[in-house]
């Protein structure tokens, strides 16, 4: 079992920046309390869903990225101090948001954010650590040393309770400066840990 990045329970700080997300669709006016799917293309909750985009990419990726990336850079060389410029950052989160869009559905965002809301192990299960007990798969579990978005303790949680065997003796740790994305941009890192799960 390799379980990459991912908590054994959605935090409450977790649920709180999901809700802000789910609000921003809902308050677009073209969200139509979820019927908008007669609407003529380009009148569909385009904005909100593009918002709470934006609001994710800020968690699947780290503040020294983020800085190191953009710093105060301007996306022109029109001043961001006034209104008609902005900051490359600005620009960036822009740009996802407006792709995002074109390839997902508001009522299948909301669907989803909701069951990682609802993502927990211990549901009927007595506890975290007896559900945790039980499994006997040989697990690696790896974390990401910026993941804001999953942080570390709880990779550690899954690491300390696990009933098998868990793969290295401990959480592996990888340090990126990538954040929860790191999973998929360190591909050499991800990848000799699950050659050496695999081969092991």
């Amino acid at each position: 079992l390799a379980i990459l990045a991912a908590p054994p329970f959605s935090t409450a700080d977790q649920i709180a920046l999901n809700t802000v997300q789910l609000e921003a669709i809902r308050s677009d006016s073209n969200f139509a309390a979820g019927w908008y799917y007669d609407a003529k293309p380009g009148f569909g909750p385009h904005r909100g869903l593009a918002l709470a985009r934006r609001m994710a990419l800020l968690n699947y990726r780290s503040p020294a990225e983020l800085n190191d990336r953009f710093s105060r850079t301007w996306q022109s060389q029109v001043s961001p101090i006034t209104e008609r410029g902005k900051y490359a950052v600005e620009s960036y989160l822009d740009f996802h948001g407006n792709k995002f869009v074109r390839r997902f559905d508001a009522n299948s965002y909301i669907t989803l954010v909701g069951a990682m809301n609802s993502h927990d192990v211990a549901r009927g299960r007595q506890s975290l650590e007896a559900a945790l007990g039980t499994i006997q798969s040989k697990t690696l579990v790896l974390g990401l040393n910026t993941d804001r978005l999953f942080p570390l303790s709880g990779q550690q949680l899954i690491a300390d309770h696990i009933g098998g065997e868990l793969f290295g003796g401990e959480l592996q740790v990888i340090d990126s400066e990538f954040g929860h994305d790191g999973f998929l941009i360190e591909i050499e890192e991800v990848g000799k840990r699950l050659q050496a799960l695999i081969e092991s």
